[in-house]
C-alpha cells in the first residue's frame, strides 16, 4: 500500500503527479459529479475534488490522498467533454476568438485532515475558422476533454495564449500542489 492515492484514473493527471510524487497508488472515485444548485462555476471544481478524496479516503483513512476535477468556464457557463460531433463544434465556435478559465480544484484528504484549492487559467483562443474546427474535431482529440480541446495536444495550434499555469488546463497545477502536499503532510503526519 503506497503512502499517495490519486482519485483519478486520468493518464495525464497521473503523468503529471509523478513530477511531484514519484510513487503513488491509483484508485479512481465513484462519485455522483452533480453539482448543488447555486454553486458557481468558479467553485465546481473544488467541491468535485473535495468529494472524490473524501470517497477513497474513506477506504484508505491512513493515506495522503488526492481528488482534482478540472472545469472549462466561459460565460459563467462549465463546458464539460462534448456529447458528439455537433457539440463540440458549438463548444469551439464558443471559444472562438475569446478568452475563458480553466479551473482545477485540488484536496487532500488523510484521515479527518483536509485542505483543498482551486487554481485559475485564463486561456485565449484565436479566432477560428469552420474549416479549422472541423479538421481538430476530426482528429478525434476533443472528445475526451473538457471544453472540446486537449492543450497538450494538437488543441494547441488554436489557442493565442494563456495567462497562469499550463499544467493547470493540462489537469493538475503540479507547482502549486508540490507546495500544498509538503505543507499538508507535515500538518496531517507526514507520509511516513
Amino acid at each position: 500500500m503506497k503512502q499517495v492515492i490519486l482519485a483519478s484514473a486520468s493518464p495525464r493527471r497521473q503523468s503529471l503527479l509523478h513530477m511531484v510524487v514519484p510513487d503513488f497508488s491509483v484508485y479512481p472515485a465513484d462519485i455522483d459529479e452533480q453539482l448543488p444548485a447555486g454553486l458557481g462555476a468558479d467553485k465546481a471544481a473544488e467541491y468535485l475534488a473535495k468529494q472524490k478524496a473524501a470517497a477513497v479516503s474513506a477506504d484508505y483513512p491512513d493515506s495522503i490522498v488526492i481528488g482534482c476535477d478540472t472545469v472549462v468556464v466561459i460565460d459563467d457557463r462549465i463546458l464539460g467533454k462534448p456529447a458528439d460531433q455537433e457539440d463540440c463544434r458549438k463548444m469551439l465556435r464558443l471559444l472562438s476568438g475569446r478568452t475563458h478559465q480553466v479551473y482545477t480544484g485540488v484536496a487532500l484528504q488523510r484521515g479527518e485532515h483536509s485542505r483543498s484549492f482551486t487554481v485559475c487559467t485564463d486561456v485565449r483562443f484565436y479566432t477560428l475558422s469552420d474549416m479549422e474546427i472541423d479538421r481538430y474535431i476530426a482528429t478525434g482529440e476533443p472528445f475526451d476533454k473538457a471544453g472540446g480541446y486537449g492543450i497538450q495536444g494538437l488543441g494547441a495550434l488554436l489557442i493565442e495564449g494563456i495567462c497562469g499555469d499550463y499544467y493547470n488546463v493540462v489537469g493538475l497545477p503540479v507547482s502549486r500542489l508540490l507546495r500544498e502536499l509538503a505543507d499538508f503532510s507535515e500538518w496531517s503526519g507526514g507520509l511516513g
